[in-house]
């Protein structure tokens, strides 16, 4: 592997933050190229770009990098208790049934998307999803249906499963990423425009709406300037739970694995159980509930979501990191099967949604579930409204409980598509 220009992860840091702070300061501009720069261009995308850019031009590198891990593991469940200090899990229920709905036609999509996909390409090029054995593209397929129904803990079983050739996994990891940031991508892009969409789907947003103003009108009256004493206790609760939701993750998982024979078996639908980082998201959510019911939820006053926003936009440019826009086109017939099968996953989304005339925020935020997980749903989310993230942590959370079971029907569909 080729090393980066800049290999130091405290440099590294600093250049991820001048671009946060550089999107953030020219966003704000009212007038101007700027301002009509993010009429068009969604801020948040630019927090993925920016360090895309970086990566893809050889100065920086996920790979020799540890940002990432130090983002998801730290700072991610920091931010899950942080934004739902406040949740009111009453009005979340009062959203009704389609954000299940659209979450579980999202999961459907991806596993008729794959065998769908990899027919119609190799009507055009049968070589791209040829191959015997473990060199099977097929095999490698699975891994990505893993994640884009659960996370890296499903796709790391499919990998274990079905023994893709490891020497080729990272051109199926390249699609992964690639295919799901263009994804993510075109739904925050659909964010800015999500009234148009929604009268389009003839959708009842009214439950979305009412969620909205009654955390607004919360959190106003709770209002005040913060204090560094606030700060403090913000912090203090904040990662304390994350110590306990490592500390607590790490021995579950562990238990479970030695002990429970269908969670050691990475064939099993169980075995996301044996996964630390399902637990550890899991742990903190339940957490930032348990602190919603507790006078803790008044520190929503003192900025408690703006402070997880903080941390959940550090976590977007350490994604945006992993993207080289250079390899996009390095291995053309496996992107467009991943371009073909995320159409067929937003198409029947789409349909869905036209059809029971869901709201376009449970259209991103069920898709993101399953495509981007729990690090990247939170995100979708809290673009809508901070008081919606718990919604995309909790769809994220079903992600993991479906994701091996999907991506194994979805699998031997592939294989059976590859010999027709």
């Amino acid at each position: 592997m080729e090393q980066p220009l800049i290999t130091n992860d405290s440099v590294v840091f600093g250049l991820l933050t001048l671009c946060l702070g550089f999107i953030f300061y020219t966003s704000s501009r009212q007038t101007g190229f700027w301002s009509k720069f993010y009429s068009v261009v969604p801020a948040i995308l630019m927090c993925y770009v920016l360090p895309a850019i970086l990566a893809s031009s050889g100065i920086i590198s996920d790979e020799t990098s540890g940002l990432y891990y130090m983002a998801s593991r730290y700072l991610l469940p920091a931010a899950l208790v942080l934004m739902t200090l406040s949740i009111d899990l009453k009005a979340i229920a009062n959203l009704g049934s389609k954000a299940l709905i659209m979450f579980f036609t999202g999961t459907v999509g991806i596993i008729i998307g794959g065998p769908i996909a990899s027919l119609i390409v190799s009507i055009f090029s049968p070589e791209t999803v040829g191959g015997n054995d473990f060199d099977a593209v097929w095999r490698g397929l699975s891994t990505i249906a893993g994640s884009w129904i659960g996370g890296g803990a499903n796709q790391a079983a499919m990998l274990e499963i079905f023994r893709y050739n490891p020497s080729k996994y990272g051109g199926m990891v390249l699609i992964d990423i690639v295919v799901a940031n263009i994804w993510m991508a075109v739904l925050l892009f659909g964010i800015g425009r999500s009234a148009r969409i929604d009268r389009w789907l003839k959708a009842d947003t009214s439950a979305i709406t009412d969620l909205r103003k009654k955390v607004t009108a919360f959190t106003e009256k709770i209002t005040r300037v913060p204090t560094l004493n606030d700060y403090m206790i913000m912090l203090f609760l904040a990662f304390t739970a994350v110590g306990i939701a490592h500390f607590f993750g790490d021995s579950i998982s562990t238990y479970l694995e030695a002990n429970v024979a269908a969670v050691a078996d990475k064939k099993s639908f169980l075995s996301f159980l044996g996964s630390n980082f399902f637990w550890m998201v899991v742990i903190a959510t339940a957490i930032g509930i348990g602190l919603s019911f507790t006078k803790a939820k008044n520190y929503e006053g003192a900025g408690a979501s703006k402070l997880g926003g903080v941390f959940i936009y550090i976590l977007v440019a350490t994604i945006g990191m992993k993207m080289d826009l250079g390899k996009v086109l390095e291995n053309p017939g496996l992107i467009a099967i991943g371009l073909i099968w995320i159409s067929i996953h937003a198409g029947l989304l789409i349909l869905v949604a036209k059809l029971i005339k869901a709201p376009y925020f449970f259209l991103a935020v069920g898709s993101q579930a399953n495509v981007g997980g729990a690090a990247s749903a939170p995100v979708v989310a809290a673009e809508f409204h901070p008081s919606l993230t718990s919604v995309g942590v909790l769809l994220a959370v079903f992600g993991y409980v479906v994701g091996t079971g999907g991506a194994l029907l979805c699998a031997y569909l592939m294989e059976i598509a590859s010999k027709v």
